[in-house]
């Protein structure tokens, strides 16, 4: 799916009333298949960009095009159709907790089923095996019948991956998908989830706060910072300096690493608003 951003300008998904914009006069284009990370410090945009990019927020001034449709000139079906063709990734999945996971998983086919198959699904699953291949890209398999309230944070963040590739969407969007995850995981899931997109031809756009893990996997970096573009490059361009000065007076986290996977106890996660499905 090619992305066209014109001139946009954003706020974030939890702001007050009159809160500055997020992010202001983006100029973005993304050819279809392609896969880039969104870096940048803390309050950068990020986060504004993916649900903007996912049709969960209406652009404040500016334009967005996915594959030459501006979502919001389109009529209710229509814009639910092209929800149907994206699969948003939150940093912490939306995943009940008393859900098993096979069902979490096949959650992702819901837009493209009727009403009486998305409920027989919740009792029945009818697909299990495309469950269980997903979850296998993710070493995740054994866990298929778990409840999702006896995962470890690691373990639910990488169904919630899973979950990615069992819809039928030609967009990506993928927020921190490493963040509760180890060294080894990380690289496990980050190949996993690239391949992925290349097989379907599926554009990934995909925020990273892990700097160097984005570096190593994607072959274009936008830099973010106070809302605005502050650079849109090849991975092999982006040199320490460049780093330096974006994440400057916020060197810390540039300097972190990754954390290691908890695994003793499940983590329950609060409710995250899956506001574009």
């Amino acid at each position: 799916m090619k992305i066209l951003l014109e001139n946009c300008t954003g706020c974030h998904p939890a702001a007050r009333a009159n809160a500055p914009a997020a992010l202001r006069g983006l100029n973005l284009t993304v050819a279809s298949g392609e896969q880039l990370a969104v870096i940048g410090p803390s309050g950068a945009g990020k986060t504004t960009l993916l649900h903007l990019l996912a049709c969960a927020l209406k652009p404040v001034s500016g334009t967005l095009q996915l594959d030459g449709r501006n979502p919001w000139q389109l009529s209710r079906t229509a814009l639910q159709r092209l929800r149907g063709e994206l699969f948003l990734a939150p940093q912490v999945p939306p995943l009940p907790a008393r859900q098993r996971v096979v069902t979490a998983v096949l959650a992702g086919r819901l837009p493209h089923e009727s009403l009486w198959a998305s409920v027989r699904s919740l009792f029945y699953p009818t697909d299990i095996a495309l469950a269980e291949r997903a979850l296998a890209r993710f070493d995740v398999s054994d866990k298929l019948f778990e409840r999702v309230d006896r995962l470890s944070g690691g373990e639910r963040q990488r169904v919630g991956l899973a979950r990615a590739l069992a819809t039928q969407a030609q967009l990506f969007l993928v927020d921190e998908p490493l963040s509760a995850l180890d060294p080894t995981r990380s690289q496990q899931a980050i190949e996993s989830l690239t391949q992925a997109a290349r097989e379907r031809g599926a554009t990934l756009v995909a925020t990273m706060h892990h700097v160097e893990m984005a570096l190593r996997h994607f072959p274009r970096i936008i830099g973010l910072r106070d809302g605005e573009l502050a650079f849109d490059l090849p991975a092999t361009q982006v040199t320490p300096e460049r780093l330096q000065q974006l994440y400057a007076q916020h060197l810390d986290e540039l300097s972190q690493t990754t954390p290691t996977e908890q695994q003793d106890a499940p983590v329950a996660a609060p409710p995250v608003a899956m506001n574009c499905r």
